[in-house]
C-alpha cells in the first residue's frame, strides 16, 4: 500500500469514530460495548429534539464516559405492590363527533396512534359518559322528560357517534378495553333546581329510578357487544358548574350506594362490574370519603375503590400526592384509580408547549408510586378549537383534528402518556424503584411476560446521567434536558 492511501484510509478511520461519538447522546447511532445492552431497550422523547418515544441506545454510556455527579436508581423486582389496570383516555361525545369528521384514512391513524399494542401506544382502559357532559354538542339524556320507569330509554343518540368508535377503538386494542362509564347529572327533572346544569342534588323519590338508569344504561351499551367494566357515582359531586353537575355531600353519596345504586346493581345481575366512588380532586375531600364509605363495611363491600382528578391545582396550588398515598396505605384492598385530568384554558399557540407534557409525567410518576393502579387522561381527541363544548369549557387534548385541513396534530402529552402505556402492560406489578436525587423522577413495574419497565423524567434544564441497577444488570444511561426515557429490561 502506498503512504498516500495509508494516509486516506487513517483520515477516514479518524472521521469515523469523530461521527460516532458526536452522536452519542442523540440516539442515532449507539456506542459499541460489551455490557448490558443485548439486556436492555432505551426509549426517549426531549425537548427540542427529532426524539418521540424513539429508540436511543446511544444513550447508554461506557464505563469510562460516567459522571461524578451521577443519580443512582435502583429497581427490586422481588418488592411487589399494587396490581396495574391500564392506562387510557375518555371516549367522549366531543371525541366522536371530531373522529365522525376525519377522513377514513385519518381514523385509521388515529385509532392505530391510540389502541395499537406494536405500532402506537397501546391504550387499554377507557372512559365514557352516561349521556351529556360538557364535552357534548348539546345537553340530552335517554329518556323522555318526566319519564321516571325509562319506558322511553333509548341509545339512539349515542348510535350516531359515540357508539361507532367505541367498537373501533375496542376492536383496534385486539378486542378488549377496560371502559367505565360516569355520569356528569341525572335528568332535569330527578334534581330539585330542575336543571341538569349548575349543580343541584337528586331529589330522594327519584333515588330508584336513577339508580335504575345506570343498570338500564350498562345492559344497553353491553347489548351493543361494549362491556362495561365498572361505573363512577358521579363526576366531580362537589362542585356546581355551568355545565351538567349534581351535588353530592359525603352522607348521600353513601346513602345512595348503599340504599339504592348497590342493591340495584346486584338485583340486575350487574354485581360484577366495579362501583367507584368520589370521582373528583386529590386532598382531604379525597380521604375524608374513603374513610366514611370504606370503614362501614354494609357500603364498603360495593364499592370497589375511588377515583380522583388532578384538578386541585387549578388556583396554583400543588398536586396533594400525599392524599393518595394515606388512601392506599389505610384501605390496601381498594382500588385507586385516577378518572380525569387535563390541561384546561386552550390555547392553540401551545399545542407543542412541553411544559403540559411534563405535567402529566409528573402526575403519572407520582400517582402510580403512591399506589394508582390505573390512569385515564380526559378527551382523546378534540378539534383546532379545544372543543367541541356546549359550554364554552376549551381544553386540550393529546391529539387535536384540524377539521379544516383534516390533519392530525400530536402533542407532547401524546408522547409523554406513551412512555407509560405502550411498555407497562395490564396486570404488571409496580416494583421498588428508589431514586437517590431529586434531579430526576422515577417509577417501575415487572409485566407478567418478565420484562421490567422503568420510566425516567428529567424536568431539568441539563442533561443527567444516572446507573439503573436491577439485580445483576447495571448500567449508566443519560437522558437530556426535559426527557422521558423508558427503559425495558
Amino acid at each position: 500500500m502506498k503512504p498516500i492511501q495509508r494516509i486516506i484510509i487513517f483520515s477516514l478511520c479518524i472521521l469515523q469514530v469523530s461521527w460516532s461519538t458526536a452522536q452519542i447522546g442523540h440516539g442515532k447511532k449507539p456506542s459499541k460495548q460489551k455490557t448490558d445492552k443485548n439486556k436492555i431497550e432505551v426509549y426517549t422523547t426531549a425537548e427540542n429534539t427529532d426524539l418521540r418515544l424513539s429508540s436511543s441506545n446511544g444513550f447508554i454510556l461506557n464505563a469510562n464516559e460516567s459522571s461524578k455527579d451521577i443519580v443512582s436508581i435502583t429497581v427490586d423486582p422481588k418488592k411487589t405492590f399494587q396490581t396495574f389496570l391500564g392506562i387510557g383516555g375518555a371516549i367522549t361525545d366531543a371525541s366522536a363527533e371530531v373522529f365522525a369528521k376525519l377522513s377514513p384514512a385519518k381514523q385509521k391513524e388515529f385509532l392505530t396512534a391510540y389502541y395499537d399494542k406494536s405500532k402506537g401506544i397501546g391504550y387499554s382502559l377507557a372512559r365514557t359518559t352516561i349521556h351529556s357532559s360538557d364535552f357534548s354538542s348539546e345537553s340530552y339524556t335517554y329518556i323522555a322528560e318526566g319519564d321516571k320507569d325509562l319506558k322511553t330509554f333509548s341509545l339512539d343518540h349515542d348510535q350516531k357517534y359515540r357508539i361507532p368508535l367505541l367498537k373501533k377503538a375496542i376492536q383496534t386494542a385486539g378486542g378488549k378495553l377496560t371502559l367505565f362509564v360516569s355520569p356528569w347529572s341525572p335528568p332535569a327533572f330527578m334534581k330539585d333546581n330542575n336543571n341538569m346544569l349548575r349543580g343541584g342534588v337528586l331529589l330522594p323519590e327519584f333515588a330508584q329510578s336513577w339508580a335504575n338508569y345506570y343498570a338500564r344504561f350498562i345492559k344497553e351499551y353491553q347489548k351493543e357487544g361494549i362491556p362495561i367494566w365498572g361505573l363512577t357515582i358521579q363526576n366531580e359531586p362537589m362542585a356546581t358548574q355551568s355545565w351538567e353537575s349534581c351535588i353530592y355531600t359525603p352522607e348521600a353519596e353513601r346513602d345512595f350506594l348503599k340504599n339504592f345504586l348497590g342493591p340495584t346493581l346486584e338485583k340486575e345481575g350487574l354485581g360484577a362490574q366495579k362501583i367507584i366512588i368520589w370521582d373528583h380532586n386529590r386532598g382531604d375531600m379525597l380521604e375524608k370519603r374513603a374513610n366514611l364509605v370504606f370503614s362501614d363495611p354494609e357500603v364498603s363491600k360495593y364499592a370497589w375503590g375511588i377515583g380522583f382528578h388532578w384538578y386541585e391545582t387549578w388556583n396554583g396550588g400543588p398536586p396533594k400526592f400525599e392524599s393518595v398515598g394515606n388512601v392506599n396505605k389505610a384501605f390496601p384492598n381498594k382500588g385507586l384509580l385516577f378518572t380525569e385530568g387535563c390541561i384546561e384554558k386552550f390555547d392553540a399557540e401551545k399545542y407543542q408547549f412541553w411544559g403540559n407534557a411534563e405535567r402529566y409525567g409528573i402526575n403519572m410518576i407520582n400517582d402510580f408510586n403512591n399506589g394508582t393502579v390505573g390512569w385515564t387522561d380526559w378527551n382523546i381527541l378534540l378539534d383546532q378549537k379545544g372543543g367541541p363544548n356546549h359550554v364554552g369549557n376549551f381544553c386540550f387534548a393529546p391529539i387535536h383534528a384540524d377539521t379544516n385541513s383534516g390533519q392530525l396534530i400530536y402533542t407532547p402529552m401524546y408522547y409523554y402518556i406513551g412512555h407509560f402505556s405502550k411498555f407497562i402492560r395490564p396486570d404488571a406489578k409496580r416494583i421498588s424503584n428508589v431514586t437517590s436525587d431529586k434531579k430526576l423522577l422515577s417509577t417501575s413495574f415487572s409485566n407478567k411476560n418478565g420484562k421490567t419497565v422503568t420510566i425516567v423524567m428529567n424536568q431539568s434544564d441539563k442533561e443527567v446521567i444516572y446507573e439503573i441497577k436491577n439485580n445483576a444488570l447495571k448500567s449508566t444511561i443519560k437522558i437530556p434536558a426535559h426527557a422521558m426515557q423508558t427503559l425495558v429490561f
